[in-house]
């Protein structure tokens, strides 16, 4: 990790500038996919499998068989986890469904909202170095929850033509029988426009890597809608002396390892911490499995020793981090102050690692610094809210001589016509 001591504000853009990746490129390879599934179906679908991941294929459907060999070879305790998961993760999103008032604005005049599941959804689950079932509960509970009426999953197979078991046993639990062996930019192709095996959705949810998110950001250009920008996965760590540094060092390196271009942050009023933190991340990365990629991750990552907690704030709010962990006993205090962030995590004892799997909050969250202005995957992102109004006979009466007003400055007569026939009308009974 680069280290900064003390960086005055003109420099904070750069400092914080995250891993960028030649787009053009990027663009042009993932367009070409897309184009190619939206004309050729099943045949692009089994033709890229076989090119990016080495899989031959004849069928893109998890056959009933499968699950059932995936749920006789996930082990109990892995059930056991996940059925906890599951448990909490319901219960947050069930406490957001809501039924909301009828507002009468003036007498006569009545309008309320109601929330409407959306019909179709494709949920990605990335599959590749580290399949991702704790995905499968952060998209397809909400889905369910929501009532949406038709939920797929696509999820990149492995070279023995198989997916890992722990992802068709959550899809499973958790009411979701339509898994496809699909993966990359071609499955969120698939989703989109719809194959002879895989439906059309009408909103794609889920993470992914750089061509994941593009084909994601391009189909939403033609009309399927997504849960969010997103980019790849990253931390901010706002720690004070009172941290732990063996505790800020593994929340550092469980973001990294999850991909190459992953970034963590660090952020501190105190230079002995990030001397501290950083001689733990040394020592815990000697051992890790994914060492390698948590390398790379890290070479693109921050340190940087701020003159004060407000500082170390207001670059946090520049960022606007996916994950913030606040790791100080004064956490409760000092994150009054966070604007933008997608999920945070208060004091000590509070790793991200919860979060990503099991508290219940969802982790499906915005990247890049859309934190800005987006939020992360709730109830709310599988519906649509639809509003109904109903006037009354004396509502039209009432309201209906400002609308006339209204329509008439606006010169769209049929508008104040559709008013002033209906008073009219009400004048002669």
């Amino acid at each position: 990790m680069k280290k900064y001591n003390q960086p005055t504000k003109d420099t904070w853009e750069s400092i914080l500038q995250r891993p960028v990746k030649e787009a053009q490129a990027l663009t042009v390879t993932v367009t070409d996919i897309l184009d190619t599934v939206a004309r050729d179906g099943d045949t692009a679908l089994l033709a890229y499998n076989k090119k990016f991941d080495g899989v031959d294929l004849q069928d893109l459907l998890v056959s009933p068989e499968e699950v059932v060999t995936a749920i006789a070879s996930t082990p109990q305790d892995l059930k056991d986890a996940i059925g906890l998961a599951k448990q909490n993760i319901e219960a947050f999103h069930r406490a957001q469904v809501a039924e909301e008032e009828v507002v009468e604005t003036m007498p006569g005049v009545r309008c309320w909202r109601k929330s409407v599941a959306i019909e179709r959804v494709g949920l990605y689950v990335p599959g590749g170095s580290a399949p991702l079932f704790s995905t499968v509960l952060m998209l397809a509970i909400p889905a369910m929850i929501a009532g949406c009426q038709e939920v797929v999953i696509c999820t990149p197979c492995r070279p023995d033509k198989t997916i890992d078991p722990s992802i068709i046993y959550t899809a499973h639990l958790v009411g979701v029988d339509k898994i496809y062996k699909v993966g990359g930019a071609q499955a969120i192709a698939a989703m989109a426009y719809g194959t002879e095996t895989i439906p059309k959705v009408d909103k794609i949810f889920g993470p992914g890597n750089q061509y994941v998110t593009k084909a994601k950001e391009l189909v939403q250009q033609s009309g399927t809608a997504i849960d969010m920008p997103a980019g790849p996965s990253e931390v901010l760590v706002i720690a004070d002396r009172t941290c732990n540094p063996a505790f800020v060092a593994a929340d550092l390196l469980s973001q990294a390892e999850h991909g190459p271009d992953s970034q963590v942050i660090l952020l501190t009023d105190d230079a002995e911490t990030v001397g501290a933190c950083l001689a733990a991340v040394e020592v815990q990365l000697a051992d890790l499995p994914r060492r390698e990629i948590a390398q790379q991750a890290l070479e693109s990552s921050k340190a940087v020793v701020l003159s004060s907690m407000t500082e170390c704030l207001q670059m946090s709010n520049a960022y606007a981090p996916e994950h913030l962990i606040i790791a100080s006993d004064q956490a409760s205090v000092i994150a009054q102050y966070i604007v933008n962030a997608g999920s945070v995590f208060l004091g000590n004892y509070s790793c991200e690692s919860v979060g990503d799997y099991a508290s219940g909050t969802n982790h499906t969250l915005p990247t890049n610094g859309f934190a800005r202005m987006y939020s992360g995957v709730s109830l709310d992102s599988f519906v649509k809210k639809i509003t109904f109004q109903e006037i009354s006979q004396t509502g039209l009466q009432d309201i209906g001589p400002s609308v006339e007003i209204m329509a008439a400055a606006e010169q769209l007569v049929a508008h104040q016509r559709a008013v002033s026939i209906r008073l009219k009308t009400l004048q002669n009974d």
